[in-house]
């Protein structure tokens, strides 16, 4: 009987470390700035930036809710660079090259102002399709049936033959 015991113990924990390692995978794989640009340099490929602040009820709704959904989270790492972004750092950063502070007039840290064009509204998604292209800033909660579209035009290219709008007339969501 000890034996069975024993046994039934070692097989519980087994099932109950394979969940916990499971549930990592289903996380967005989130890294620095100086991550990305070394990564960036050994392999390009497109980058989203989750920007949200503190004090933001719906970016942590999001992070929940959208970058742990596991299609989402399995679709970003495998296609993007992902970053976090504080939009109220006063953390400076290099990105690209340029450098960015705090912003005493946005409240908010450059670089931030810079991937959201200056419309400062928490969370935004940025997707870029490489460092130095132009910021593509979705604002707003976006369930993961809503990020789905616009991750698959950044990272299948095809915003080079056609415009988001067209994409999404012919796009067939599967998440």
């Amino acid at each position: 009987m000890k034996k069975v015991t024993y046994y039934f113990t070692i097989i519980l924990l087994f099932f109950i470390a394979a969940s916990f390692n499971s549930m990592d995978n289903d996380k967005v794989q989130w890294m620095s700035i100086a991550e990305l640009h070394a990564a960036y340099n050994k392999a390009p490929k497109p980058i989203i930036v989750d920007i949200y602040t503190s004090w933001c009820g719906w970016c942590k709704v999001m992070d929940k809710e959208t970058y742990r959904n596991a299609k989402v989270a399995n679709y970003i790492n495998e296609h993007f660079y992902a970053i976090k972004l504080d939009a109220e750092t006063k953390e400076a950063f290099d990105w690209n090259g340029k450098h960015y502070e705090y912003n005493d007039a946005y409240q908010s840290n450059e670089l931030a102002v810079y991937l959201m064009g200056g419309q400062m509204s928490y969370p935004t998604t940025v997707l870029l399709a490489s460092l130095a292209s132009q910021p593509a800033p979705v604002a707003g909660f976006l369930k993961p049936t809503e990020l789905e579209a616009p991750l698959k035009f950044f990272a299948e290219e095809t915003y080079k033959i056609k415009t988001y709008q067209q994409f999404k007339q012919s796009f067939k969501a599967s998440w």
